[in-house]
């Protein structure tokens, strides 16, 4: 039996704080939820859950300390089989904590949060023979000493999360064998995503792909493009479901012989599935039933 892919994701652990309401309240008002849910969250932390979910080997390193709240991320993602290397400096400073309102008729979420400026890390720890030996390593931009000490260290391919311009990406993106851009994410002087995955292309990325909330999934590789439209489903909680498809693609690019574009329609199922889910970790419970759609 074949070991399992290992997974390195390098970035932002918060822990969310999540709220499902009927309607999000106006100024000077106040609304009960419908649920609550406490767990950790942040690109490369909800990443990592979900490679391991599918049954990778994930390692987060991160920056989340040794206060109280740190406990509370800690306990989630050990119960979520994450390996955690802490680069926190200040071991008593808190980690980010993100306040989530997700609307619950249609799943859409707001949220609030610190990112990295609640704890900073100036200098990496030796990173060589643990990025050395993944399978494939995963940077979402967050704790640029971090991205850029992993992204040295690595031979496998890395994995750009690009959610928004960050100046930290500037040199992680030329190192990057696949580019993964929410629509909303521009490269300095693109107006347009289209214009912004063009730019990226011209500079030698061998992999851009593009995603667009519920729209297909647009891609460009070897001089070939194309589209992938995810599931069609009723959306009740879309927090984190770009995470997700980042953690699942980078789970499935571990497949020899996988092309894009089935690695994309893999993933998007899998964000489907977390979208359809309520709450941030019920869907990973669900994960078997994606093996009984394609008939496996």
């Amino acid at each position: 039996m074949a070991a399992p892919p290992r997974g390195v994701f390098v970035g932002l652990t918060t822990l969310d704080v999540v709220h499902h309401v009927d309607a999000r309240p106006a100024a000077d008002q106040k609304a009960t939820a419908t649920a609550q849910f406490v767990a950790a969250g942040g690109p490369a932390a909800n990443a990592a859950v979900t490679f391991a979910g599918l049954g990778g080997e994930a390692v987060l390193v991160t920056a989340i300390g040794r206060s109280p709240v740190a406990a509370v991320i800690r306990a989630d993602l050990a119960a979520c089989s994450v390996t955690v290397v802490d680069a926190a400096e200040d071991r008593t400073a808190d980690a980010p904590v993100s306040a989530v309102a997700v609307t619950r008729d249609t799943g859409e979420r707001s949220v609030v949060g610190i990112d990295t400026a609640a704890l900073q890390v100036h200098r990496a720890p030796d990173l060589a023979e643990l990025v050395g030996s993944a399978g494939i390593v995963l940077l979402d931009g967050h704790h640029a000493v971090l991205a850029e000490a992993a992204a040295d260290a690595a031979s496998a391919p890395i994995v750009v999360d690009a959610g928004r311009w960050k100046p930290a990406m500037r040199p992680l993106l030329p190192r990057a064998e696949a580019i993964i851009a929410s629509a909303d994410f521009r490269v300095p002087g693109a107006p347009t995503t289209d214009a912004t995955a063009r730019a990226l292309v011209d500079r030698g990325v061998p992999t851009v792909i593009t995603t667009h909330g519920g729209g297909p999934v647009r891609w460009w590789h070897d001089g070939d493009h194309g589209a992938v439209p995810p599931p069609r489903i009723q959306a009740v909680d879309t927090l984190g479901a770009g995470d997700v498809f980042h953690g699942a693609y980078c789970f499935f690019a571990c497949e020899p012989g996988s092309g894009i574009p089935a690695r994309i329609e893999r993933a998007a199922a899998v964000a489907a599935l977390k979208c359809e889910t309520p709450g941030p970790r019920a869907w990973l419970q669900r994960l078997p039933e994606l093996s009984l759609r394609r008939g496996e």
